[in-house]
């Protein structure tokens, strides 16, 4: 059985593989301002979720006929900072925007995974679900987040910030699963491949 991974972040794969999994990666593509767009009105948990769902869907039709035997996760990750929920920044000053809200104060990581199981090619199972960490800020200097910005990291990763990364000596501590926080939470994808019907130890590498 295949673990696909319907993401292109570095971060998600790495965790993968330190917790025993060779995952295959193939990148979904998805509008993930029309995705929100369509909804309405949508919790922030619901709106996690539903990205990750529309990857992981988009996903499992392109690789249903070469991965027969698999599962299919989707993730996404988003800030909940000042009462707004913000993705990735992707340009320095909305970075720098958001980490003078951020410094010195906490954040909710909201993680959505969805996870599609796949046998002789279609769909047998589907699960979704989300988690929410609390991330407590530093307070780094002006110089300090010019240059940890100028570096590039936090402006392709929700919350402009990494804990796996440069960005992590800028997080004073984690209430939660730090795993969610990096990107792929590994309690909430256990239970979810379970829900489907996966041991996660039957992925393990052998």
């Amino acid at each position: 059985m295949r673990f696909v991974l319907a993401s292109a972040s570095p971060a998600r794969l790495a965790v993968l593989r330190a917790a025993g999994i060779d995952a295959s990666v193939v990148v979904s593509g998805v509008d993930e301002d029309a995705v929100a767009a369509a909804l309405t009105d949508p919790s922030p948990s619901e709106l996690v979720v539903a990205l990750a769902r529309a990857k992981a869907s988009v996903v499992a039709d392109e690789v249903a006929a070469t991965h027969t035997d698999a599962v299919v996760v989707g993730c996404d990750s988003m800030l909940s900072i000042g009462g707004e929920m913000v993705g990735k920044p992707g340009k320095p000053e909305v970075a720098m925007k958001r980490w003078a809200v951020m410094a010195g104060g906490s954040g909710d990581l909201l993680t959505g995974h969805a996870v599609i199981r796949l046998r002789n090619g279609e769909r047998v199972a589907e699960a979704d679900g989300s988690r929410s960490t609390t991330v407590r800020f530093a307070s780094p200097s002006e110089e300090e987040l010019e240059r940890y910005i100028a570096t590039g990291e936090p402006l392709s990763v929700a919350g402009s910030f990494t804990l796996d990364g440069l960005g992590g000596w800028f997080v004073e501590g984690v209430d939660g699963d730090p795993s969610s926080v990096i990107g792929i939470s590994l309690p909430l994808t256990r239970n979810l491949l379970a829900e489907v019907g996966v041991r996660v130890t039957d992925l393990w590498r052998e």
